[in-house]
């Protein structure tokens, strides 16, 4: 196994989660951003649309719950983990979340017709856990298990 590899996606869903408790207090404190407010990056726009909330949750709330079950599903132990359901949920919640970031990356450029660069952040840590777990199968103790019975 690779040790870079868990500690990389245990420090990208850290920060990740660092970013989404910074945007969910910005949303709940009513407290300024610290981002441009006019133009075509506007974080203030972003976080305040109506596509900003879902269900009546934020979606900083819901990239909260997300990236501290990353952070569980990222630990070295859990990369290490022989039970195979562990890294199939790893790899079913980067999926997960690089759909629903695409549909934000949607919601901001088509229809919000702002960018948020904090939201651009947790988008871009997104996609690299999202490459990590896709190309790290084989970092798994259960992909290093399926290697050894297969043969």
């Amino acid at each position: 196994m690779r040790l870079w590899r868990p500690i990389v996606t245990t420090v990208v869903a850290v920060a990740a989660v660092g970013v989404s408790i910074y945007l969910t207090l910005v949303h709940y404190a009513g407290a300024p951003l610290a981002c441009s407010s006019n133009g075509a990056i506007n974080c203030e726009k972003v976080i305040t649309s109506p596509q900003s909330v879902i269900f009546g949750i934020p979606v900083a709330v819901y990239g909260l719950a997300f990236w501290v079950v990353a952070v569980a599903l990222s630990l070295p132990p859990m990369w290490r983990a022989t039970a195979t359901w562990i890294a199939t949920a790893r790899m079913a919640f980067a999926t997960v979340g690089i759909v629903f970031v695409l549909y934000l990356i949607y919601v901001e450029l088509f229809e919000v017709r702002a960018i948020c660069l904090w939201c651009t952040s947790v988008h871009a840590l997104t996609f690299v856990f999202f490459l990590l777990v896709v190309t790290g199968w084989q970092d798994t103790g259960a992909g290093a298990r399926i290697d050894v019975a297969g043969g």
